[in-house]
């Protein structure tokens, strides 16, 4: 079976359908990451820098302080007084783990990954059964490499020098 090529109109008004659905999807994300926020009783920031935490320790790797501020956006100092908040609510630990023993490790203790599970894993499971049962392996991948391209794109445009600001009354 042949598939006809897609009109330009067809084609741009996929493009706007995805481009929507991504947005939505971000605007989700960062609602579940506020809602995760508010259910432990703290700041936004400080939800968003665990959840960072916890994402590359699932993907086997840990954070610095240098690179959690670089993730969330945040001065060093600021990085810095988040994290005495976070260790001090019992949530990370700071560990020196290198030979070099200046470098810090960032790693979160079992009580938050539990918390963690509460909260994320119901949503977690519907995903995956639920939404991604749906689709071959073979789509997924494709959906995988969509979603890697289009990361990769978005993370060059952001090393490129912003446009110059506009002039505003």
């Amino acid at each position: 079976m042949r598939k006809e090529p897609m009109s330009q109109a067809d084609a741009r008004a996929q493009y706007e359908r995805i481009h929507e659905g991504m947005r939505a999807y971000g605007a989700s994300y960062r609602e579940l990451a506020r809602r995760f926020a508010t259910w432990l009783g703290l700041h936004s920031t400080d939800a968003e820098a665990l959840i960072e935490i916890l994402t590359a320790e699932e993907r086997g790797s840990t954070l610095s302080p240098a690179r959690l501020s670089e993730r969330i956006a945040l001065s060093n100092s600021a990085t810095t007084a988040l994290l005495n908040r976070l260790e001090q609510a019992g949530h990370i630990v700071r560990s020196r783990e290198h030979d070099d023993r200046r470098v810090i490790t960032l790693r979160s203790t079992p009580r938050i990954h539990t918390f963690a599970n509460d909260f994320f894993g119901p949503l977690g499971t519907k995903v995956e059964d639920t939404v991604m049962g749906k689709y071959s392996p073979e789509e997924l991948r494709r959906f995988e490499s969509f979603l890697a391209d289009v990361h990769a794109t978005m993370t060059a445009h952001l090393a490129e020098p912003a446009p110059s600001r506009p002039l505003l009354p």
